[in-house]
């Protein structure tokens, strides 16, 4: 017998990849929310993480894991991509090649500083949220949800800027950057949390699934255990 695909659940991972990719493409911009800078990645990024939880809560660490090396390997792709047709010469009536590289073609430590940081939170965020759902017997998702994206999204932005800008800027901008990033991620994440329960309880209704990882691998590295 075949194993049907949920559409729910490949919808969810094609908008996870999406948000990866996009994000890595618009966090070049800086952009000012009132007092605070912040880049571009900020408007998108920490929707990867909701899906993180959704995906975690509905189907369980091992469709997470999945989602998670699916969505890396889309964005190393795209970034392959990016430095083909950078480095492919441009037609004559092509004029905007600096600008076109300027806005595709991140500098390699920013790119592997994206990848190690965007693969330790993401599964960092979905271990906790795995686990705290079996210490609290399914109860209290808000609380899971805030706690997993604080961690994940915290991993996530030390490693970020401490590879991306150690020894560029200050110290004392670092902290801040880190700090800045992960509260405002981790806010988004609690704006966004009435949303996210009545989607969840309408997936969970929908697709009859409820799962506990209950006796399961947690090494990232077992794609085969699905």
């Amino acid at each position: 017998m075949k194993k049907q695909v949920s559409v729910a659940f490949m919808v969810l991972g094609m908008l996870f990849t999406v948000c990866l990719i996009v994000s890595n493409i618009i966090e070049q911009k800086l952009i000012q929310i009132g007092p605070i800078e912040a880049t571009a990645g900020l408007l998108i990024f920490p929707i990867s993480y909701i899906i993180n939880d959704l995906i975690a809560e509905v189907w369980g660490y091992r469709k997470v894991r999945l989602i998670i090396w699916n969505g890396f390997l889309m964005n190393f792709l795209a970034v392959l991509i990016f430095k083909l047709s950078i480095w492919v010469p441009g037609s004559v009536n092509f004029t905007h090649q600096d600008a076109f590289s300027l806005v595709l073609g991140n500098t390699q430590r920013i790119v592997i500083a994206s990848f190690i940081a965007f693969l330790l939170g993401a599964f960092l965020n979905a271990f906790v949220m795995s686990k705290m759902k079996i210490m609290q017997r399914g109860r209290g998702f808000s609380i899971r949800a805030i706690v997993s994206t604080l961690v994940g999204e915290g991993a996530d932005s030390v490693v970020f800027f401490t590879l991306a800008f150690s020894g560029i800027i200050p110290t004392s901008a670092l902290i801040t950057l880190i700090l800045t990033q992960t509260a405002m991620k981790t806010g988004y994440e609690i704006l966004a949390l009435p949303l996210t329960n009545v989607l969840i309880k309408w997936v969970k209704k929908k697709e009859e699934v409820d799962v506990y990882d209950k006796g399961i691998s947690y090494n990232p590295l077992n794609i085969k255990d699905l």
